[in-house]
C-alpha cells in the first residue's frame, strides 16, 4: 500500500510539471551515433555539437534521450555526448549481476572520454548517472573538468539521510524491493510488473514516450535491478559508510524539490565536501527528472555556468 501511495505522489508531481515545455527542439534526427569499447563491452552514445567535451549520464529508468533539451541548448558551444549506460537501449548488456558493479560503470565513462581522444570532460549525471558521476569524480578526479549532478545528493548526504531521516527511509522502500526482488516479480515496480510500458509511466510527452518504450524494449530489466543490487548504499542507523573522498572540482547541483525518491535534505553540507566552488540550484515545481521537468532552467543555467568557466 505504501508503494502504491508513493507512486501516486510521484505521478501527481509529474502531472504538475508535465505542462512545462522547453524552448529547445528535438535532437533525435540531428545527433550522430557511435560506440565506445570498454574491454569488449560496447557503450552506445549519441553526440552533437563541437567544442569542449561534455559527457551526460542518465539514470533509472531512462536512456540517452533524457538529455535532448540540454543537448540542443549546448551544441553551439560544446560537443555533447549522451551515453546509454550498460544494460540500457543500444549499449551491451553483459550477463551477471557483478557486471554492473560501480567499478565497471565508472570505467565505462573513462572509456568514453578516451574514445573521443580527450584527457578530461565535464561530467553530467542524473539519478544513477549521478551516482556514477560522483564515484567517477572520486576515482578519476584528473579526468573531471567540471561536475554537474541532478537529483542525486552527495554520497555523504544520502548516507546521512538514509540513516536518520524517516522520510528518506520510506522513500527508499522501492530500492529495497529492487534489491530483494526480481524483474519478473509481478509487483516489483511500485506494486506492478516491470515492462517497457510500465517503465515509461513517468514520460508525459506521448511522442517521447514512444521512443522510451522502444528503448526499454531493447534494454535488460535484470541489468536495471543489478545497479541496485550491486551499488545501492546499505545504510542503517549506527551503520554508515566512511566519508567519501574530498572533492576539488567546480560543482553544479540541480534538485527538483518535488522529488519523492530523494529528499532535498541530502543537499545539506554539500559545500563542505568540495574545496572548489559549489553551486546549488533548486527547481521548486520539478519532480525527480528535473532535466525534463525544468528543462529551460537546467539548460540555460548549465550553459551559462559552463561558458563562464571557459
Amino acid at each position: 500500500m505504501k508503494l502504491l501511495m508513493l507512486m501516486r505522489k510521484f505521478l501527481t508531481g509529474l502531472l504538475l510539471c508535465g505542462a512545462i515545455v522547453s524552448a529547445y527542439g528535438d535532437v533525435w534526427d540531428e545527433v550522430s551515433h557511435g560506440y565506445a569499447d570498454n574491454n569488449g563491452v560496447k557503450i552506445h552514445y549519441a553526440t552533437t555539437g563541437t567544442g569542449p567535451l561534455v559527457i551526460m549520464i542518465h539514470g533509472f529508468p531512462d536512456f540517452w534521450y533524457s538529455w535532448r533539451h540540454q543537448m540542443e541548448g549546448l551544441s553551439e558551444n560544446f560537443q555533447v555526448v549522451a551515453m546509454d549506460q550498460r544494460g540500457y537501449n543500444l549499449s551491451d548488456q553483459p550477463e551477471g549481476e557483478e557486471s554492473y558493479n560501480m567499478e565497471y560503470l565508472v570505467s565505462d565513462v573513462a572509456a568514453l572520454i578516451r574514445h573521443f581522444g580527450s584527457d578530461k570532460a565535464t561530467i553530467v549525471g542524473h539519478d544513477w548517472g549521478g551516482i556514477v558521476s560522483w564515484q567517477f569524480a572520486f576515482a578519476q578526479p584528473e579526468m573531471v573538468e567540471n561536475l554537474v549532478i541532478l537529483n542525486l545528493p552527495h554520497p555523504n548526504g544520502l548516507a546521512r539521510e538514509l540513516a536518520s531521516n524517516s522520510d528518506q527511509q520510506e522513500n527508499s522502500a522501492y530500492a529495497r524491493r529492487f534489491i530483494a526482488g526480481s524483474a519478473t516479480d509481478p509487483d516489483i515496480l511500485f506494486g506492478g510488473p516491470m515492462n517497457s510500458q510500465s517503465l515509461s509511466f513517468w514520460v508525459s510527452d506521448p511522442k517521447a514516450r514512444e521512443k522510451y518504450v522502444e528503448a526499454f524494449d531493447n534494454s535488460s530489466f535484470d541489468a536495471m535491478l543489478a545497479y541496485y543490487k550491486q551499488n545501492y548504499p546499505r545504510v542503517s542507523e549506527g551503520n554508515t559508510p566512511p566519508p567519501a573522498p574530498q572533492l576539488d572540482v567546480p560543482l553544479l547541483v540541480f534538485h527538483g524539490l518535488r522529488d519523492t525518491a530523494l529528499h532535498s535534505n541530502g543537499l545539506n553540507n554539500t559545500w563542505d565536501w568540495n574545496d572548489s566552488d559549489t553551486t546549488i540550484v533548486s527547481a521548486p515545481d520539478a519532480n525527480h527528472f528535473v532535466q525534463q521537468d525544468a528543462a529551460d532552467l537546467v539548460t540555460t543555467t548549465l550553459k551559462w555556468w559552463l561558458l563562464s568557466r571557459q
